[in-house]
């Protein structure tokens, strides 16, 4: 349960934040399109797509079917962004026995959620791309019946990830959205890191895999969450949970 002096913070620092960027009117679509190749996930994304690609036009054979996996992924790429973000970004550190299970992508997420505003910790970590991407691929391998329609299906996660670093670099950027598709992403976004960590999973869509799931509530409805900023965190200090 929240007070009014969590729910007065909450504002300020919405409003705070809002205010940054309404002072740095000056950062065109130009000037964050140029940033953004400044951090190392992108160049690696998009180097696994070019390789992707040239390989797909190389690859001998292909069927017509195989226009159904991009399809499919993009209509599915909601779905598959809210599971990422609830299960694996959002996992809460587990001890087992000796093992403490907690991945470098939960601890830089809960760094993230810490402050939203430090641009370098809105990409995926580059030391988690080194597997993540050859993990991809063995995975397509293995999953599709021909070569040609696993590197169908590569070419399109490799584009797709590489959008969600841009849709998420942009909205944690100081680049104001002007378009009306591009408000309702950052306004959807904004609340998952300053209402409450519990709702708004999606980061490239809005109100699509959220309301499938029930975590797009009216904003007005929602209490401020108390550990917006510190996941799995309560007043007494961080939580534990034993294996």
């Amino acid at each position: 349960m929240t007070t009014p002096e969590i729910e007065a913070l909450a504002a300020e620092r919405l409003a705070a934040d809002t205010a940054a960027t309404t002072r740095r009117t000056t950062l065109s679509l130009g000037q964050a399109w140029r940033a953004f190749w400044r951090h190392p996930s992108p160049p690696m994304i998009l180097t696994a797509l070019v390789a992707a690609s040239v390989a797909r036009v190389l690859a001998p054979g292909g069927d017509l079917w195989e226009i159904a996996i991009p399809v499919a992924l993009v209509a599915l790429f909601p779905v598959i962004e809210w599971v990422i973000h609830v299960l694996v970004l959002h996992w809460r550190p587990r001890q087992v026995g000796p093992v403490r299970i907690d991945s470098l992508l939960a601890r830089e997420h809960r760094a993230h959620h810490a402050d939203p505003r430090d641009i370098p910790l809105v990409f995926i970590p580059w030391k988690a791309l080194v597997w993540l991407v050859p993990a991809g691929a063995a995975v397509a391998l293995l999953a599709m019946p021909t070569l040609s329609s696993a590197l169908t299906l590569l070419v399109s996660a490799a584009a797709l990830m590489f959008g969600y670093e841009w849709t998420h670099y942009l909205v944690h950027s100081d680049y104001r959205p002007r378009s009306r598709a591009y408000r309702a992403v950052w306004r959807n976004h904004r609340l998952h890191h300053y209402k409450n960590e519990h709702y708004w999973f999606t980061v490239t869509t809005s109100g699509t895999a959220d309301r499938l799931f029930g975590t797009c509530p009216d904003a007005a409805d929602v209490p401020t969450s108390p550990t917006v900023r510190k996941l799995h965190e309560t007043d007494a200090g961080p939580a534990t949970i034993s294996g």
